[in-house]
């Protein structure tokens, strides 16, 4: 996100503030990157705004907790933060505004297939044919990676080298998890209904 180089107007320091007020505006800034930022904001993006000694983990915290009972949040996505709209309140942004382009529109199967891929990346859609015992629309796998949910992942070692898919960024934001480290466990999903025991 950040340029490689840092703006010679920006004073980092702000060293003739008194340190509650630099906190305060190191924390506004943030706020601001985050606001202005589509995509999560990684760490060291966000490390280019504020003072040599100051903790970005610590101001994003504080930030976090200023934010409390407001209709968005701060969430860490990946190796980034961002904002996002509580869940609470998404009855009322459907009710008054087009999102509708926002939306994953995915039907069960779709979210099956991301799923696999999900827990067993890189995958091939051979390796999709096994899980599933049928063959995956090459239009299935284009729908997921124009909506960004996966993307090309290293070509499998095997005669031919097919392509191999993994799940994205986007994925996780879309989803809400931190990481794939966030997934359920199988026992979870088995636990719930969403995945047959066995």
């Amino acid at each position: 996100m950040a340029k490689d180089r840092p703006d010679p107007e920006l004073d980092r320091e702000l060293s003739d503030l008194p340190p509650e007020l630099r906190w305060r505006e190191w924390m506004r800034r943030i706020e601001a990157v985050l606001f202005a930022s589509a995509a999560p904001v990684a760490r060291e993006d966000l490390a280019r705004i504020v003072g040599q000694g100051a903790s970005v983990d610590l101001l994003v915290e504080d930030l976090a907790a200023d934010l409390e009972g407001r209709s968005f949040e701060l969430a860490q996505v990946v190796s980034g933060w961002m904002f996002r709209t509580r869940a609470a309140y998404a009855p009322a942004i459907r009710a008054a505004a087009d999102v509708s382009d926002q939306q994953l529109d995915l039907n069960e199967f779709d979210v099956a297939v991301l799923a696999a891929i999900a827990y067993h990346q890189p995958l091939t859609r051979d390796g999709l044919k096994d899980i599933f015992g049928r063959e995956i629309s090459r239009d299935l796998i284009g729908r997921l990676h124009t909506r960004g949910l996966i993307g090309t992942g290293p070509r499998s070692p095997r005669r031919g080298a097919p392509y191999t898919y993994v799940t994205t960024e986007q994925f996780l934001v879309a989803f809400d998890l931190a990481s794939l480290e966030d997934l359920p466990e199988r026992e979870q999903l088995e636990d719930s209904g969403m995945l047959a025991s066995g």
